[in-house]
């Protein structure tokens, strides 16, 4: 068996389905503050959530695909675990950052639609 292809093989059936689980989190949940940032909105939030998750997957797929390749010897199944393990842990790291970065700008942006909203009543 060819070690190179089994480790390929399971670190895009993984990182695919991490990054597909995590994107449907994030679709799903960051809706509520894109409806309240756009002040109900539901059009308008709904379409920049889907902008959002096909940059997340650009983002994602992008680096899987640079993170593919593996110049050291794989001769063994331990090898092939460590192999992926580093790949994974990447991966890993890099969704949970953009999930961070998310949250970061839908607070920025949910205080500052607040702050808006709140001044256009104090001015009425």
């Amino acid at each position: 068996m060819n070690y190179f292809i089994l480790t390929y093989f399971v670190y895009l059936l993984v990182s695919i389905a991490l990054t597909v689980w995590v994107a449907k989190v994030l679709f799903k949940n960051g809706r509520v503050f894109l409806v309240d940032i756009f002040h109900g909105n539901n059009e308008l939030a709904d379409s920049v959530n889907k902008l959002l998750v096909v940059g997340f997957y650009l983002v994602n797929i992008g680096y899987m695909s640079l993170a593919l390749k593996e110049t050291g010897s794989i001769g063994s199944t331990q090898v092939v675990v460590e192999v992926l393990s580093y790949k994974l842990g990447c991966i890993i790291l890099i969704l949970g950052g953009m999930h961070f970065l998310n949250l970061v700008v839908f607070f920025k942006l949910r205080s500052r639609a607040k702050r808006d909203k709140a001044f256009n009543i104090n001015i009425q």
